[in-house]
C-alpha cells in the first residue's frame, strides 16, 4: 500500500509539472487537481494537506499581505507616476531602461525578499513599457531574473537562500564573506545578455519625451500617508527578526496591509471588497497546492528513498557531490518552485552526510544549533546557488516568477510557459556554469 502510494504521489507531482510546462490548462488548475487527487486517493488526508500548507503559513501571509498593500494604493496611480519618471531619467534609451531595472532591483533584493520585490515594482513596468510603446513580458522577466539572482546577494535576499541559510546556522556576516561574491557574479552574468536576449529593446530610442502623458497623482495625503506605512513595513522587514520579541517578514505584511485597507476605507478611494477581489488569488492557490504536493512527496518516503540514491552514487566525494547539487537542483528547481524543493532537500541532505558519516546524528534535530563540519559546507552552499539560480529556467521555478505571472495576466497580457523558457534557459545555464567555478575555486580547490 505504502509503495503504491508512492508511486501516486510521484506519478501525481510529474503529472502536474507536464501539465504546466504543455499549458494544456491553467498552472493553478493542474496544481489543484493535483493535490486534491492526493487527498481523494487517500494519500493524505485533508487536515494534513492543510497542515503542510499552515508549516508554509511565513510565505503565503507574506504574500497576501504585499498584495493587498500594492493593491490599495493604485488609485493614487503612484505606479504610473513613478513609472513616466524612470522613463524619463533613462531619456527614453532602451539600453538605459534595462540598466535601471537591474540598478533599481538588484539593491532591494540585497534586503527584500525578491518575491516580495517583484509584487512591489512590478507593476511599474507595463505603464512604463506602454509609454515606450514596447512589450513589457521582457521587462516583467528580466525583473524576475535580477531579483532571483540579487537574492544570492545577503542571507534574507531569497527565501530558499535563508531557509538553507537557517538550516546550517550561518550568520549573515558569515554570509556576506563566503557567498556573497556569487550573486554579484549571478548579476553580471544577467548583464551580460541584455544585449542579446533583450536586443529589440536594447536599441529602441524614444525622441519625444515630451509627448509622454504626464500621470498626474491622485490623493496626495492619501499618498503621503502611504509612504509612512510602506517604509514602516520596508524598515521591520529588515529588523523584525533581530528585535527582542521578534516579528516576522509574514506578520509585517499583513500589518501593513491592514494599515493600508484601513487607510483605503477611511479615505473612501477604494473599497475594502474591491481591493480584496483584487488580489492575485490564482498565485496563492498555487502555492498552496504545491506544497501539498510537496508533502505528498515527503510523507509517502520518497525524499527519505532518494537521500539512500544519493550516498550510494556520490559516496564521500565532496567535489563532485558539490557540483552534482548544483546542477540537478539547479535544473529540478527549473520545474519545481524553489521554495518548496529546498524545504524537501535539506533532509535530504542531512540524512544523506549522516548516512555516509560526514556528519553527526545530532544535525538531524530540528532544533540542532551547532556547527556543521567545514568540509561538508560545499553541498549546502551549491544547494543555495542551484535552488535560486534554477529558479530562472522556467515560469515555476521560483516564487517571483509566479507573482510577475500574475501581475502580467493583470495587465493583459499572459506570460507564457514558452515565452519564458526562451529568456530562462540561456540565462540559467550561463549562472550555473558560472556559479559552479565560483564554488569550485572558493570552496573546493
Amino acid at each position: 500500500m505504502e509503495n503504491l502510494q508512492a508511486l501516486l504521489s510521484i506519478f501525481t507531482f510529474l503529472g502536474v509539472i507536464i501539465l504546466v510546462m504543455t499549458e494544456w490548462i491553467h498552472l493553478t488548475i493542474a496544481a489543484l487537481l493535483g493535490a486534491l487527487l492526493l487527498v481523494f486517493t487517500n494519500v493524505m488526508t485533508l487536515k494534513e494537506a492543510v497542515g503542510y500548507i499552515g508549516n508554509s503559513h511565513g510565505t503565503l501571509g507574506l504574500f497576501f499581505g504585499v498584495m493587498v498593500l500594492v493593491r490599495a494604493f493604485e488609485p493614487t496611480k503612484i505606479f504610473d507616476y513613478l513609472a513616466t519618471q524612470i522613463v524619463i531619467l533613462a531619456k527614453g534609451n532602451g539600453k538605459r531602461l534595462l540598466l535601471s531595472i537591474v540598478g533599481i532591483v538588484t539593491p532591494i533584493c540585497a534586503v527584500l525578499p525578491n518575491a516580495t520585490t517583484v509584487m512591489l515594482l512590478a507593476p511599474l513596468i507595463p505603464p512604463m513599457a506602454q509609454e515606450i510603446g514596447i512589450n513589457f513580458v521582457p521587462l516583467l522577466i528580466l525583473m524576475v531574473f535580477i531579483a532571483n539572482s540579487a537574492g544570492l546577494l545577503t542571507l534574507v535576499g531569497d527565501p530558499a537562500t535563508f531557509i538553507v541559510g537557517d538550516a546550517i546556522n550561518i550568520s549573515f556576516t558569515s554570509y556576506l564573506w563566503q557567498l556573497s561574491l556569487g550573486g554579484v557574479l549571478a548579476v553580471i552574468t544577467v548583464v551580460a545578455t541584455l544585449p542579446f536576449l533583450f536586443r529589440k529593446i536594447w536599441h529602441t530610442k524614444l525622441d519625444n519625451l515630451e509627448e509622454l502623458p504626464h500621470t498626474q497623482i491622485n490623493h496626495p495625503r492619501v499618498v503621503a500617508v502611504g509612504a509612512v506605512i510602506i517604509a514602516f513595513v520596508l524598515v521591520f522587514f529588515v529588523i523584525g527578526e533581530s528585535l527582542p520579541v521578534p516579528i516576522s517578514p509574514a506578520a509585517v505584511a499583513l500589518l501593513g496591509a491592514a494599515l493600508a485597507l484601513l487607510l483605503s476605507h477611511h479615505t473612501r478611494i477604494d473599497t475594502v471588497n474591491n481591493i480584496l477581489r483584487d488580489v492575485d488569488w490564482s498565485t496563492l492557490i498555487f502555492f498552496m497546492s504545491i506544497f501539498v504536493l510537496i508533502g505528498g512527496l515527503e510523507k509517502t518516503g520518497v525524499i527519505n528513498s532518494l537521500s539512500g540514491f544519493l550516498a550510494i552514487f556520490l559516496g564521500k566525494n565532496i567535489v563532485l557531490g558539490s557540483l552534482f547539487l548544483l546542477f540537478f537542483v539547479g535544473i529540478l528547481s527549473s520545474v519545481v518552485p524553489n521554495i518548496p524543493l529546498v524545504v524537501a532537500m535539506v533532509p535530504l541532505i542531512k540524512q544523506y552526510l549522516v548516512t555516509v558519516g560526514l556528519a553527526p546524528a545530532e544535525v538531524l534535530a530540528q532544533d540542532f544549533q551547532g556547527q556543521f563540519p567545514a568540509e561538508v559546507l560545499p553541498l549546502f552552499y551549491a544547494m543555495m546557488f542551484g535552488a535560486t539560480l534554477g529558479g530562472n529556467g522556467t515560469l515555476v521555478g521560483a516564487s517571483s516568477n509566479i507573482v510577475a505571472a500574475g501581475i502580467s495576466e493583470q495587465h493583459g497580457r499572459r506570460i507564457s510557459f514558452k515565452t519564458f523558457l526562451h529568456y530562462g534557459i540561456p540565462v540559467m545555464f550561463l549562472q550555473l556554469v558560472t556559479s559552479g567555478l565560483y564554488v569550485l575555486v572558493r570552496f573546493l580547490i
